[in-house]
């Protein structure tokens, strides 16, 4: 296989299902879940192979593109496009607008569509699968990866296997797609062995899948055409047009072609896949000590067995207890049976219905410049504690309605404050009134950390108004 393969990584999702580590502002796929890596910095070096791989096209959205980049610039990985959507459509949208964006310069380009938030075990096997792919995509074939099931799950979709169409015998016609069945129905799937859990992987010729997605979802073809063509380019981003991207129908890559077209393929995939979908699953994949728990942070377990406890924040402590789950972070802990680990967005629904943040922000809020977690929030004040990046900058700002005190804690801090520019060392302080111009910058080359205590009548993040930003935020 001579071709180079183009990495389609999709980073979207609501991160609901791993709530609380995991939030709508901060979800799963940049969180160090298996490893010290996220899992969408695991993602990309799966496909880092350069031999084999051409640089990665990723695809979020606005709100999470400086953790997208910052990620990849950890492990050294530079993207060919960071693409933006203005709004949520669900794979086929985004998948069309890569396929678009990849045929402008090569219309056989084969992508390899990926999300970010998936677990792979073997990565021999799985580059193994993409090559046998290839080739079928090659031929014209639209391809998925399906997964070899284990159990008879009724959280997944299923894929139905048919006829070989390679000469190995590796590469199968896809007879249906099945929705998630009940237990009976899964059961007989598992016993049949012609079925396979659908990963909501793909490889095709960008080509192809237009050709497709014009066949069966014309709007969704010609909305990311347009959306491509106003693009404009932002620092290291692509945002999409947004009005042509908004009016594209909301559909998965299943539903919009895969089910429809009579193109689709399956290679069966035996590569230690697992969506981590729950913390159950988590437990289950996850290095168990002799009494069948997996304990992460500040913990301590007595009498403890098959459970899954860990913490980001508080102490955890826990006795006589069997089978749970319980994760603790800054501002919420998350107690419930292994067993129903499937259900936490009945309590994320009910959290939204009463209007709390937890719902979907999380207590650490990442900026292109590093991050921030608040430490307290009292009537009229709140204190947080801030990080900035070596060499980083905030934008050159001021608030109406707080007054904002700065005490450095280590590094060095170059403040400038309305008319004067000067540097703060350890231990020392700066006083900043309502509606004085400011700026924090970060010459040295270690992070900055500060202490920053607000006061005033309004607290909000909206109360900002910018005069110069280098990430040209509004």
């Amino acid at each position: 296989m001579a071709a180079k393969i183009y990495p389609v990584i999709l980073s979207g999702g609501s991160g609901t299902r791993l709530w609380p580590q995991s939030r709508t502002s901060y979800p799963k796929q940049f969180l160090p879940l298996v490893s010290n890596q996220s899992l969408l910095q695991e993602t990309a070096q799966r496909v880092s192979d350069t031999a084999t791989f051409a640089p990665p096209l990723m695809v979020c959205n606005e709100e999470h593109r400086f953790l997208v980049a910052e990620q990849l610039r950890e492990i050294d990985i530079q993207p060919s496009h960071i693409v933006l959507e203005p709004i949520a459509r669900n794979t086929a949208p985004a998948v069309a607008v890569a396929a678009c964006l990849l045929a402008a310069t090569d219309a056989d380009a084969l992508m390899l569509v990926l999300p970010s938030d998936h677990l792979i075990e073997d990565t021999s096997a799985f580059r193994s699968v993409v090559q046998m792919a290839a080739d079928a995509a090659s031929d014209g074939a639209l391809v998925t990866f399906g997964i070899k099931p284990t159990r008879p799950e009724t959280g997944y979709g299923y894929i139905a296997g048919g006829e070989p169409i390679s000469a190995d015998g590796g590469c199968l016609k896809v007879n249906s797609f099945v929705e998630k069945p009940d237990l009976p129905t899964a059961e007989g799937y598992l016993k049949d062995g012609t079925y396979y859990w659908n990963s909501g992987m793909f490889l095709f010729a960008a080509s192809a899948f237009l050709e497709e997605c014009g066949r069966f979802e014309p709007d969704i073809r010609k909305g990311a055409e347009a959306a491509v063509a106003g693009a404009e380019t932002d620092l290291d981003f692509l945002r999409l047009a947004i009005d042509p991207f908004t009016a594209v129908p909301s559909k998965s890559i299943d539903y919009a072609v895969m089910e429809h077209t009579s193109r689709a393929a399956v290679v069966p995939a035996d590569i230690g896949w697992n969506d981590v979908g729950s913390w159950a699953s988590l437990w289950e994949i996850g290095d168990k000590d002799t009494d069948g728990n997996i304990i992460k942070g500040d913990s301590l377990a007595i009498d403890t067995k098959n459970s899954f406890i860990s913490t980001d924040g508080p102490l955890v402590t826990v006795l006589g207890v069997e089978g749970l789950a319980v994760v603790a972070t800054m501002d919420a802990v998350l107690v419930l049976p292994l067993s129903r680990t499937q259900d936490v967005k009945t309590i994320i629904d009910k959290l939204k219905a009463e209007n709390r943040d937890e719902s979907s922000l999380h207590p650490k809020v990442y900026r292109p410049w590093g991050f921030y977690h608040t430490v307290h929030d009292g009537d009229r004040f709140q204190v947080k504690r801030i990080t900035v990046n070596a060499g980083a900058s905030l934008s050159l700002q001021r608030h109406h309605h707080r007054a904002e005190h700065w005490v450095v804690v280590n590094g060095v801090a170059e403040v400038t404050k309305d008319d004067e520019t000067f540097i703060l060392h350890e231990n020392e302080s700066v006083y900043l009134p309502p509606l004085s111009i400011h700026r924090l910058v970060n010459p040295g080359k270690v992070p900055l950390n500060l202490i920053e205590v607000q006061s005033g009548s309004y607290l909000g993040e909206d109360d900002i108004e910018r005069y110069e930003d280098i990430y040209r935020r509004n």
